[in-house]
């Protein structure tokens, strides 16, 4: 679904059974700062050493700005996951890094505040971006990667059609180190594993 932005940009909202996936806003800012702030330690060892800035106001309004521009410029699609039945903020997802040309790629990241893990809501926010992905933005390949021990973003990856690639050496500094991280993706014409191969 597409909405316009002030000067008839448009601006994408996804809809799917259970949330709203739309850019960020300044009117979100309370509850994205609660949400970082409460699912702090279920986060932090996935993710990137946060700064001493991480959850304020400036920090967040940058966040906000950073996304226009990203969607506008079609760079990135940063989108929150705000859910239907009670406007809640529940996490967000990221197609970031989108590539035109011969690549048509993208790669997507993702985080869920802590209650709401586990209940089908980022599986239900991945296919849905994916599908945008594939078929509003034309892109033919989506990556994403996550560190090896996290069985649970593995898990979900591939139950939403990624499949596994192969392990990228120090590919992220997380959580203060340089990681390595599993590597999967989902391709627009997946021809992985038949027999019909032409």
């Amino acid at each position: 679904m597409l909405g316009l932005l002030p000067g008839g940009r448009s601006r994408v909202a996804i809809t799917t059974p259970r949330m709203v996936l739309r850019l960020p806003e300044h009117r979100d800012y309370r509850a994205w700062a609660a949400l970082r702030h409460d699912s702090a330690a279920f986060l932090t060892p996935w993710e990137p050493v946060w700064s001493d800035d991480h959850l304020t106001r400036s920090a967040f309004t940058a966040r906000v700005r950073w996304a226009a521009r990203a969607q506008v410029k079609g760079s990135a699609l940063p989108l929150f996951l705000i859910r239907q039945a009670d406007d809640l903020l529940l996490g967000a997802i990221t197609l970031d890094h989108i590539r035109r040309g011969p690549s048509q790629s993208g790669t997507i990241g993702y985080w869920i505040g802590q209650h709401h893990a586990r209940q089908g809501y980022m599986r239900e926010a991945i296919e849905a971006l994916v599908h945008h992905a594939f078929t509003v933005l034309d892109l033919s390949r989506i990556e994403a990667a996550c560190l090896p021990e996290n069985a649970a973003s593995r898990a979900v990856l591939e139950r939403s059609g990624f499949k596994y690639e192969g392990v990228a050496q120090s590919y992220l500094q997380i959580n203060g180190r340089w990681r390595n991280h599993v590597l999967y993706a989902n391709l627009r014409l997946d021809r992985r594993g038949r027999t019909d191969a032409r």
